[in-house]
């Protein structure tokens, strides 16, 4: 098979169907393109001199914090063992690469970009010693894909495939990056090499559960996902939150609230105060209409992880709450603080296109960033927010197109079907129309646009008779 940038002497499992990993991945060609979610990672660059400094200043937070009695997390352990492998060989470059690979998981731990930029001071040393280390570099894609970018991750990935064709982690950087792109072919295929390779492995199992999700497999999605926590050991406490943290979210996509809630205390029971269980657990509120408890819960997020992206969800849950002087405050600091990050790879430009097409009523700047991003990425979710510039700005056959683009996918999400509904709408479907308001009402009765999916669905209804008889008397 032809690898992604590279060769294997191996038979595809795309073309030898008996393969016993076949289906995993490939499942959604017999289910109509039916069904991973990886958390999301962003860096800063730091001299190498001022990170080695920061990563050892870390320690000895970590070294206090177990004197107090303070559990350390698995990410701050592997930086300490790291460190401590530092100071008894400085001039051994697996161990920077080891300390770079800890800060970031430290990162997804508490969202802490700062982190990142430890983690690539660390590398800076790595290559120092050792010039284009293949661990190094791994470790370096990782850096850009936590850096949004994605194209120059997809590059490295490509030319370290062909370096090492049957790398387990190499094809999984193939694979992120070609999801967040929207090329779903190559991260499938790099996905199931992943699982080719090392059958069941957890990196593999993720981003295959991911893909099903896209591809529409939400129960797929869910199995795997499931399969990958059954496998990942109880010290590794952050992933095996982070994993039923995504096993919630997929089921708060098909309204099984109670379900997802378990499992989110589980999450934060096992990992206090994580940011991702909260801003889950924060849409299962608001789905309950609990606004209050879902606007503490998103602040507490916020107070922990205070990204452009999380300031958004908070203003629209003041606003749904009742609390419209502290939500307008809320959005006029997010507009502030995501315009001078539209130019960069990592933004929260998806969040301000909604902002501006749902809130501000200037659609003519959510279009204007729509068609920056959707030049970088075609994602399912940059296409949505694409098409809902357009819708905004009454340019209805374009908007159409881009949805139907990202519905081709298979994805199965209510929002993204309600808004198809819209659209169709607006382009005089009607038959189009009430089937997407149908399809985002069948799959979840109580997201947020369920209420508005609705009544256009019930309009709809009541206007067909109407139509029909008047059809009569013309004839």
């Amino acid at each position: 098979m032809a690898g992604i940038g590279g060769t294997s002497t191996r038979a595809s499992p795309a073309a030898d169907p008996s393969s016993s990993h076949f289906a995993l991945v490939a499942a959604r060609r017999s289910r109509g393109r039916e069904g991973i979610l990886l958390g999301e990672i962003a860096m800063s660059p730091m001299t190498a001199a001022a990170g080695i400094l920061l990563a050892f200043t870390t320690s000895g937070a970590i070294r206090g914090a177990a004197d107090k009695g303070v559990k350390a997390s698995p990410a701050e352990q592997k930086i300490a063992w790291a460190q401590q492998a530092i100071e008894k060989n400085p001039s051994r470059h697996q161990s920077y690469n080891e300390l770079a690979m800890a800060l970031a998981r430290r990162a997804r731990e508490t969202s802490d970009v700062s982190f990142y930029a430890q983690a690539d001071a660390a590398l800076e040393k790595s290559f120092q010693l050792a010039p284009d280390n293949l661990e190094g570099e791994k470790v370096r894609t990782w850096v850009l894909l936590g850096k949004h970018e994605f194209a120059k991750a997809r590059e490295l990935a490509r030319a370290l495939n062909k370096r090492t064709p049957d790398d387990v982690l190499i094809y999984g950087f193939l694979a992120d990056a070609n999801i967040e792109l929207g090329s779903y072919d190559e991260a499938e295929e790099a996905a199931q090499w992943m699982l080719d390779i090392r059958p069941g492995n957890v990196p593999g199992l993720t981003r295959a559960a991911y893909l099903r999700e896209l591809f529409g497999d939400i129960d797929g999605s869910i199995e795997l996902m499931n399969s990958a926590y059954q496998q990942t050991q109880p010290a590794e406490t952050e992933d095996r939150a982070w994993i039923l943290t995504q096993i919630a979210h997929l089921h708060i996509l098909t309204g099984k609230l109670a379900d997802a809630e378990k499992l989110l205390q589980q999450a934060l029971t096992l990992f206090p105060g994580y940011h991702y269980a909260l801003g889950n657990l924060a849409q299962v509120r608001i789905a309950q209409r609990q606004y209050s408890k879902a606007v503490e819960l998103l602040r507490q997020r916020y107070e922990g992880a205070p990204h452009v992206e999380n300031l958004y969800a908070l203003a629209e849950a003041l606003e749904r709450s009742g609390n419209l002087g502290e939500a307008k405050a809320a959005y006029r600091e997010f507009e502030r603080r995501a315009c001078k990050e539209t130019a960069w790879a990592d933004n929260a430009n998806r969040e301000l296109i909604f902002y501006y097409a749902d809130h501000a009523r200037q659609p003519e700047r959510a279009l204007r960033i729509a068609r920056l991003e959707a030049g970088r990425r075609r994602d399912v979710h940059t296409l949505d927010a694409y098409a809902w510039a357009l819708y905004a700005s009454g340019r209805f056959a374009e908007a159409r197109r881009q949805i139907e683009s990202a519905l081709a996918v298979g994805v199965r999400d209510s929002k993204l079907f309600y808004r198809a509904g819209a659209i169709a709408l607006k382009s005089r479907d009607r038959l189009a129309a009430a089937r997407y308001f149908k399809q985002s009402l069948d799959l979840n009765p109580r997201s947020e646009s369920a209420g508005v999916a609705r009544k256009a669905l019930l309009r709809l209804e009541q206007q067909a008779p109407t139509r029909s008889r008047s059809g009569s008397h013309s004839s």
